[in-house]
């Protein structure tokens, strides 16, 4: 078993785990999404005239849809797909009206779910492991343990262009530390099952890939790490690969100095 594995595996089930990984993945009382009154005026408008065209249209436009239902993502991806599907359109708007309008935009201003938060709250925790985040020039300069600055392209594109990973999505984690280059995934698994299985392999793909010079981490936490017979407890331990709660992330980019 990779040593980081067994390390995170201690961890975990010891004393302290959960009230450490708090400082990585902090949960806050999240307040509601306010919804502008010009947008709420032509929801109204349209959801009093039954024009179910125009309504879908406006909810598509906004971060949140006010229920789920499966159609709703290929309807996200253009605007034509609206009047090709007018069933479709129909039997969602049905659906919302039977909620009422007051529902309807309670729906659509609620917070966010906390597993769709994970991913910008690990990247707003590396700053705080105290090491400079640099720009390009800077980055590949930089004698010690740094991250590179940049957007998400910015990211894979160097990923990709520099260090030839070959990857489909940007890292979590770019890093380097003396002459090593590193590149990580990060999830939080609060369950086992269904999407959070989806994380899981999410993580593993890049893990698994060979292609490139970059060292490949999985940074996991949650419930991953309890020891017992779950599927995913039992895959992350026969990796070769170096897998890790965030806790031990600092310890892991000092190792490579």
């Amino acid at each position: 078993m990779n040593k980081w594995i067994q390390k995170s595996i201690t961890l975990a089930n010891s004393p302290g785990y959960l009230d450490k990984l708090q400082e990585v993945y902090p949960v806050t009382i999240e307040t509601v999404r306010p919804l502008d009154l010009t947008i709420k005026a032509a929801l109204k408008e349209a959801y009093e005239r039954r024009d179910n065209l125009r309504l879908i249209k406006t909810l598509l436009s906004l971060d949140k849809f006010p229920v789920k239902d499966p159609y709703v993502a290929f309807l996200r991806k253009d605007d034509k797909f609206l009047g090709y599907n007018p069933q479709t359109v129909r039997r969602i708007a049905e659906r919302i009206r039977t909620g009422g309008f007051d529902e309807m935009i309670k729906g659509i201003e609620e917070p966010k779910e906390f597993n769709r938060q994970i991913g910008t709250l690990f990247k707003k925790y590396l700053p705080k492991m105290g090491y400079p985040i640099l720009p390009l020039e800077e980055f590949e300069s930089h004698r010690g343990i740094a991250l590179l600055k940049g957007s998400e392209a910015d990211l894979e594109d160097y990923a990709n262009d520099k260090l030839g990973c070959r990857l489909k999505k940007e890292p979590d984690l770019l890093a380097k530390a003396g002459k090593h280059y590193i590149i990580g995934e990060a999830k939080f698994l609060t369950d086992v099952g269904g999407h959070q299985n989806a994380q899981f392999a999410d993580a593993l793909t890049l893990l698994k890939s060979r292609a490139g010079r970059a060292i490949r981490v999985a940074v996991l936490d949650g419930v991953v790490w309890i020891k017992g017979g779950s599927k995913m407890y039992k895959q992350v331990c026969r990796l070769d690969k170096p897998a890790l709660t965030a806790l031990l992330l600092k310890e892991f980019l000092q190792s490579l100095e």
